[in-house]
């Protein structure tokens, strides 16, 4: 049984791709969670390697407005949740993708994992992958 779905959120949104990849990797989390009764876990990484922490700079605000897009991101994951009827617990973070999201699976005990958002070619798709790899079980992908 499905019981815990992490649907991993990334900062294309803040790059204005909010109907594409991102919005199907929403409801294919959703579809999954209603099926078989489970929790929609959504996390939304502030990618520290690509945006920096905010420390009172120029930088602060970029990082501010990623952050907020990701909040209002979680929002949206939330109330289509709760119109289905489904579960959704939400969380924010600073760090980097590669590392809070096997992490944050391991925490929840997550049985599927989607990824939302695009997939650039090179090598930060590569490293997405590998996060795949490490994060979804054997077979997991085979019962959806």
């Amino acid at each position: 049984m499905v019981e815990r779905i992490l649907l991993s959120l990334d900062g294309s949104v803040t790059e204005g791709d909010r109907t594409g990849e991102t919005d199907r990797a929403i409801d294919r989390a959703i579809d999954l969670a209603a099926r078989r009764g489970g929790t929609v876990h959504a996390l939304y990484v502030v990618d520290t390697g690509r945006y920096g922490e905010p420390a009172l700079s120029s930088a602060e605000l970029v990082v501010d407005g990623v952050e907020d897009a990701g909040h209002d991101l979680l929002a949206t994951v939330d109330r289509r949740g709760r119109d289905r009827g489904v579960t959704v617990l939400t969380r924010c973070c600073h760090g980097r993708p590669n590392e809070e999201l096997p992490a944050y699976a391991v925490e929840i005990g997550a049985d599927v994992v989607v990824l939302a958002g695009r997939r650039r070619p090179g090598r930060v798709r590569r490293e997405l992958e590998r996060v795949a790899d490490v994060v979804v079980a054997p077979g997991a992908l085979a019962s959806r």
